[in-house]
């Protein structure tokens, strides 16, 4: 495949920032594609789609990785190894998002209510949580942990039964945090339009920095804590394939992997902190 050829696990532990392109093309693709050949559906065929161009990459990373836990290192050594890895994982992520939320800033209001269907439903649904800094909102902490927990085991899930599948969970979550961002930033950009000069100019880039950073603080620690489950998850699966199950081989690899999840968890409850109680502390203005 054209996208596939494009680069390779080597060249992207080595080069993560391309990894940041790739993702924004592989979205800006999946948009067009599903805008063309699937109007009616392009809310879920374009989150399809930019995960299909991503699969045999991430695929062929986590093999890399299996790979790395059959030479029998440290746990120390495996961790800084994958480290590599999810660095070009979340720069994937970032890229999508990225391209996620531009195009629903420039698209067209009739264009982005079919694009967006389904990702608008989502942020609907979701509760936004603490009010503030200002109470001890415990419930909301709790409801938004074992939510993230249940996404966190899907993941393993779809990356142990597909062996990359978890990147249409995290490309789907990519849309979504794109489509807020996007919608952030266009219902504040309403307000630059009233201004004048470098005052309306001004406002644009903050509007436009302020959007991609609210969701920021605790989205890309979210997304990494996935990424690492599926890199988990991935490597298992590979594993299971390989290899005889009871082998000290095998053993090694579950204690990475089991490394792996414990960190993806402690990883998860800091993110929940920072959405219930920092974020909202920082934002509290909006």
């Amino acid at each position: 495949m054209v996208l596939e050829s494009l680069t390779n696990p080597l060249s992207v532990e080595k080069r993560p920032l391309q990894m940041l392109i790739l993702g924004f093309a592989y979205a800006s693709i999946g948009i067009a594609l599903a805008l063309w050949v699937f109007k009616t559906e392009s809310s879920v065929i374009m989150v399809f789609l930019a995960a299909m161009a991503a699969i045999p990459l991430m695929y062929n990373t986590i093999k890399l990785e299996e790979e790395k836990d059959m030479e029998g290192m440290e746990e120390s050594w495996l961790l800084k190894e994958h480290t590599k890895a999810l660095t070009a994982f979340i720069y994937l992520f970032i890229g999508m998002t990225v391209a996620f939320s531009l195009w629903y800033t420039v698209l067209s209001p009739e264009t982005i209510t079919f694009l967006f269907k389904a990702q608008a439903g989502t942020i609907k649904t979701i509760n936004p949580g603490a009010t503030g800094f200002t109470t001890l909102d415990f419930s909301a902490f709790t409801r938004i942990f074992l939510n993230n927990v249940r996404v966190l085991i899907f993941c393993i899930l779809f990356s142990f039964l597909y062996g990359s599948g978890a990147i249409f969970i995290l490309a789907w979550n990519g849309s979504v945090i794109g489509a807020a961002i996007g919608n952030f930033i266009r219902n504040n950009l309403a307000e630059a339009a009233n201004m004048l000069g470098a005052q309306k100019t001004a406002h644009y880039f903050q509007v436009i920095g302020f959007g991609l950073f609210r969701y920021a603080i605790h989205g890309v620690p979210e997304i990494f804590a996935y990424f690492v489950a599926g890199l988990a998850g991935g490597i298992i699966s590979i594993a299971a394939i390989r290899h005889d199950f009871g082998t000290k081989k095998f053993e090694h690899i579950l204690l990475d992997s089991a490394d792996l999840l414990l960190l993806s968890i402690i990883i998860l409850f800091v993110a929940a902190i920072l959405e219930v109680w920092v974020t909202p502390m920082i934002f509290v203005w909006s």
